[in-house]
């Protein structure tokens, strides 16, 4: 008899050969050169637009809540569809489960880091949307493309397009791990609490993500568009009434956001360069302000006025993380849940569960809603990435391979080596972008002064 060979151990020393390789990358690319550099562009832009984009807050949100001209004939979907499909993407378990880590290790101060990554981030998710407009082209089917490949080939010029290459090849790898079997996995472990089993929960959200993308950006946009004012609203009202039930401790609360934000008291191993990073990193992970996700969806509205998206789509990270990421915290903080043993997801539950009893569910069923509309979001990002490499006969194997990975992913995700490389390539698709914001912030600070601000 033959002895079979021993596969376990083979994938065990594969899975550490890739680790040893992953965890020097995954440091730079999470770490303070990248996280800095974030920041530093963040920064750089605000101070090029003389703090416009906070100063014009409220004028984005009347552009909002303006319909659409019918007469626009540039672009596929509405300036508040591009901002829907943008945000379904990016109001998801960092919401939750990453501010809860952030808290868990770098303590209450770095919240006060993710508001500061966020305020010059609001800066750069204005700039991507400028860009992604400015620069975006129509391919072959006739659907408006755009995003930090487009801006870095027709922005840079054609001797930069290794670069939006880089970018596309990272963001088409990343979004199946980050954006597609991490949440599938979540989806299914959250339902298998209550009993449902993994291959059914596969089977329903694969048909499910199928009907929706294979419909493309107009598809996509219309399931954003119904679910995620929902699911953002319910949560956010939620927040509020559990912030009222615990109003006494409110304050208290707040006040150890900033007297925790310049020591390392609260952080895990007490350092003050914790709390920094781990604000930076969990503000950066939940808005992906910088990161070049968000401007693939803003590229897809219908305008012919950059200004006027790149004002819509700054919005996007003031909800997320100004609105949404500060309610999770002060839930958290107010309710008395922390022991030091409790991080992430479960962290928030008990939150939930402390404040206003029973109600931990809701984190579990904002988580799910939240993961969902991840995968739909991230299916366009990472569509788009692919024909930008391979052209439009790719679209349709990239839909089918998609859906595979929900599927796998429900069943058997979870492989911790799997996920931290797709975290790696999420973190590298930053540094393409941010060298072409970086270059092409000249021209976004023209395009603002040419542009006429209506009050």
């Amino acid at each position: 008899m033959v002895t079979p060979f021993p596969l376990v151990p083979a994938v065990a020393g594969v899975e550490g050969l890739i680790k040893s390789i992953n965890d020097p990358i995954n440091s730079f690319a999470w770490g303070w050169p990248t996280v800095l550099l974030i920041a530093a562009t963040g920064i750089l832009l605000m101070l090029r637009l003389s703090f416009m984009p906070v100063r014009r807050l409220g004028y984005g949100l009347r552009l909002l809540l303006q319909p659409t001209d019918p007469a626009e004939k540039k672009g596929d979907i509405t300036p508040f569809q591009a901002l829907m499909t943008s945000l379904s993407a990016t109001v998801g378990t960092g919401n939750i489960a990453g501010v809860a880590a952030a808290i868990f290790v770098g303590g209450p101060g770095a919240v006060f880091w993710m508001w500061v990554v966020a305020f010059f981030g609001i800066a750069t998710k204005y700039a991507e949307a400028v860009l992604a407009v400015h620069y975006r082209e129509v391919d072959p089917l006739g659907n408006h493309v755009g995003g930090p490949m487009y801006y870095i080939k027709n922005g840079l010029g054609p001797n930069w397009r290794w670069l939006g290459v880089l970018f596309a090849l990272f963001g088409m790898l990343a979004a199946f791990g980050i954006g597609n079997g991490v949440q599938s996995f979540e989806v299914a472990r959250a339902l298998g609490t209550v009993g449902i089993p993994s291959l059914l929960t596969a089977m329903v959200m694969g048909a499910l993500v199928f009907m929706v993308i294979i419909g493309g950006v107009k598809r996509i946009a219309q399931a954003a568009t119904a679910v995620v004012p929902f699911m953002a609203i319910g949560y956010v009202v939620v927040c509020l009434l559990l912030l009222v039930i615990n109003a006494g401790a409110v304050p208290g609360a707040i006040g150890s956001i900033f007297s925790n934000a310049f020591t390392g008291q609260a952080a895990t191993g007490g350092a003050l360069g914790t709390v920094i990073l781990q604000g930076f990193k969990r503000g950066i992970f939940s808005n992906e302000a910088g990161l070049g996700s968000a401007p693939i969806a803003h590229a897809a509205a219908k305008t012919s006025q950059p200004v006027r998206q790149g004002a819509i789509a700054m919005l996007g990270t003031f909800i997320d993380t100004i609105v949404i990421c500060t309610l999770t915290a002060l839930v958290i903080l107010s309710s008395g849940a922390m022991n030091g043993e409790l991080s992430g997801a479960d962290l928030s539950i008990a939150a939930f569960n402390e404040t206003w009893g029973g109600s931990g569910w809701i984190v579990t069923v904002s988580l799910l809603f939240f993961a969902f509309t991840t995968v739909l979001g991230w299916s366009f990002y990472g569509e788009k990435c692919t024909e930008f490499l391979f052209g439009v006969k790719a679209i349709t194997p990239f839909r089918l391979v998609w859906v595979a990975v929900v599927v796998i992913g429900s069943v058997a995700g979870d492989r911790g080596i799997v996920w931290g490389v797709a975290d790696t390539l999420n973190g590298l698709m930053a540094i393409p972008n941010l060298i072409a914001l970086v270059f092409l912030s000249g021209m976004v600070a023209k395009l603002t002064r040419d542009y006429a601000f209506s009050e």
